[in-house]
């Protein structure tokens, strides 16, 4: 049996318009043709309904903003639903009046049940700053009714009475018909079932009857899947321009939402993208605010995701207000099936310690984690050296050697008793020498002899000798130049 989750998008062409960051006390009015198609609960509140003229909002909310209804962004919110929705199934269907249908019923046990897929969805399109009802049905064209009065049906039977007591005027074919019907005493789909089929498909046409059917399950359903195009790239214009970092955060969030669908559809986990924050435009343009993010491994999940970019976001100084978001996938790596292990380590596995440190370095910056950076050198205070962590695996030594981490910034002259090294305690040599002779061609030649060294607390210190020139009659000087841990 099929599952099919109906989403209807009620306030779309508010939505679409909606400043989300800003207290818009005036209320918002959304219009088309100079009559109301929508408002804001504050714009409700002062008596706005739809229907009214310009002249009319103006009198009761002088303060309200009034824009013009937006087709082409309501198409652009449309298709970006769609796309996130693709992480859930890539059975997703763009339907009429603002509606998409998504079939599920292979995708329940991975999601943990209807109730959790349903509350992940919920969580989805609030991301997206999007009010939705959400219908339940094993048909298709029987979601897209569900949705509009918000109920949840599994049952074909169940589903058939329920769309026995709706209203007629639900179905888009019906309404054109609706004073006929009317006439005639239609109330209910139902009234509209008990008609004679074949005088109804003659005179009302083989659409609703069909429609009927579609919705009953007694015919066969048809559908135009969701494609997504090859390459992610998503463009936002914010509805007002902002220089503060929680609108342009509550942007990327719904434009990670679509890459993640996007990521799932095409099988692909992201390696490196890119947030461009879009300035003024003419003859005042200035050039976009790039933000760059690599990942140490390939990843797709959403909540990852937009931590990163919400902790660069705020990191990041900005020129100028900023007017539209673009979000662009640079890298990609085929998806590796997720592998758990039987009993699995506590404190995480190595992919959780290294999404940490991503977030991390999202929020101090590159230089603030530094990483031990071997040189191909046989000098260690050449070879031992720091850089900033490029998220990646540093660079192992061509040969092992028995050198301490921690070296000291200036090595520290060294008593001698007895002709033996002393620090605290006589120190005795406890590893053959490491002659080191190198760096003529710097100007700094270094001659020394190394040694692993114990005191009498059992601390192993690394110590080395000067080499003496065959004129120099002096004692040899020992230095310390790092401990082990």
């Amino acid at each position: 049996m099929r599952v099919w989750i109906g989403i209807h998008l009620p306030h779309l062409a508010l939505d679409s318009l909606r400043p989300l960051w800003t207290q818009d006390e005036g209320g918002l009015v959304v219009i088309e043709r100079d009559r109301v198609l929508a408002a804001s609960a504050a714009a409700l509140a002062a008596g706005v309904r739809p229907g009214m003229r310009r002249s009319s909002v103006l009198s009761l909310a002088p303060g309200a903003a009034i824009r013009e209804r937006d087709d082409e962004c309501e198409r652009q919110r449309l298709h970006a639903t769609a796309t996130a929705l693709l992480r859930f199934s890539p059975l997703v269907v763009l339907s009429s009046e603002a509606t998409v249908l998504v079939e599920v019923a292979a995708s329940l046990r991975l999601f943990g049940g209807i109730r959790r897929l349903l509350r992940m969805l919920r969580e989805t399109l609030r991301a997206l700053a999007l009010t939705c009802r959400l219908g339940l049905a094993p048909t298709s064209a029987g979601a897209w009714l569900m949705a509009r009065i918000g109920r949840r049906i599994l049952q074909l039977d169940s589903l058939r009475r329920r769309i026995d007591a709706l209203p007629f005027s639900l179905l888009p074919e019906a309404r054109p018909l609706a004073d006929w019907l009317d006439g005639l005493g239609c109330r209910t789909c139902g009234d509209l079932l008990r008609l004679p089929r074949a005088g109804l498909k003659r005179r009302a046409g083989a659409t609703l009857v069909d429609a009927l059917d579609r919705a009953l399950g007694n015919e066969a359903e048809l559908h135009e899947w969701f494609d997504v195009p090859p390459v992610f790239d998503v463009r936002q214009e914010l509805p007002d321009r902002t220089e503060h970092a929680e609108p342009i955060a509550a942007c990327a969030e719904g434009m990670v939402m679509q890459l993640v669908g996007w990521l799932n559809v095409k099988h692909y986990a992201v390696t490196r993208l890119a947030l461009e924050l879009v300035h003024e435009r003419g003859r005042q343009a200035l050039a976009p605010t790039l933000i760059e993010i690599a990942l140490g491994q390939p990843t797709r999940e959403t909540a990852h995701l937009s931590r990163l970019l919400r902790e660069r976001i705020a990191r990041t100084v900005l020129p100028a207000a900023v007017l539209g978001v673009r979000l662009r996938v640079l890298t990609l790596e085929p998806a590796a099936p997720p592998s758990e292990t039987l009993f699995p380590a506590p404190g995480g596995s190595p992919a959780d310690h290294l999404r940490l440190l991503e977030l991390v370095i999202a929020r101090v910056g590159a230089n603030g984690i530094r990483r031990p950076t071997p040189l191909a050198d046989h000098r260690p205070d050449v070879a031992n050296c720091w850089s900033p962590h490029p998220i990646a695996k540093p660079p192992q030594p061509a040969a092992h050697l028995t050198r301490p981490i921690w070296l000291l910034l200036q090595p520290v002259p060294l008593l001698v008793r007895q002709h033996r090294p002393f620090y605290g305690s006589p120190l005795r040599l406890v590893s053959t020498g490491e002659r080191i002779e190198t760096g003529w061609w710097s100007g700094q030649t270094m001659s020394r002899d190394y040694f692993v060294a114990v005191g009498s607390d059992q601390i192993h210190y690394w110590i080395y000798r000067e080499r003496p020139s065959a004129l120099d009659e002096a004692e040899p000087r020992w230095f310390l130049h790092g401990l082990f841990g």
